[in-house]
């Protein structure tokens, strides 16, 4: 993914792979699957290949795999 590129405003959807995404619909941001806030393609890092899910956070990440505590 060449991140100088304008992906549009809406919501992506994207297919989430070992260290890399594929984008399957064009968008700005993905939402995170814990929190529920919007995460920007370009500032996209933690991600469940097993979960297909997106992350905010580390802190989120753990959460979201049953791994964060409450």
């Amino acid at each position: 993914m060449n991140i100088q590129e304008s992906f549009g405003d809406g919501e992506a959807v994207v297919e989430f792979k070992d260290g890399e995404f594929v984008i399957v619909k064009p968008g700005g941001f993905v939402r995170c699957a814990v929190t529920g806030v919007r995460i920007p393609l370009r500032a996209l890092k933690y991600w469940s290949v097993d979960r297909q899910e997106a992350y905010a956070d580390a802190a989120a990440a753990l959460k979201g795999m049953g791994l964060g505590g409450e």
